[in-house]
């Protein structure tokens, strides 16, 4: 199963997908759980009035069906799915 979780809303989501062409989920992750549990929810501070943001770094994991985190890719590479294709074809060859 494949699918993405962002911080976006779902509309914001729909449209990326349609714009990219992305054939799978793109789930929304808006109260930030997801993001905070797998350690990818980020925080800056842009200015000098202290205003403190939120931003979610771009990660791709490959779980296996225990749910074991096989692969972890971040920052722009993550976006290529072949890294991830790759581990995954990996594991369904494993016994």
């Amino acid at each position: 199963m494949v699918f993405g979780v962002s911080i976006d809303s779902p509309a914001a989501n729909d449209a990326f997908a349609e714009k990219i062409g992305v054939t799978f989920s793109l789930l929304s992750d808006m109260n930030r759980k997801v993001l905070q549990q797998y350690g990818i929810l980020k925080k800056y501070q842009p200015d000098k009035n202290g205003d403190e943001y939120e931003w979610a770094a771009r990660t791709t994991f490959v779980i296996d069906k225990a749910g074991v985190i096989q692969h972890v890719e971040e920052g722009n590479s993550a976006v290529n799915p072949n890294n991830a294709i790759a581990v995954c074809t990996k594991l369904t060859g494993k016994k």
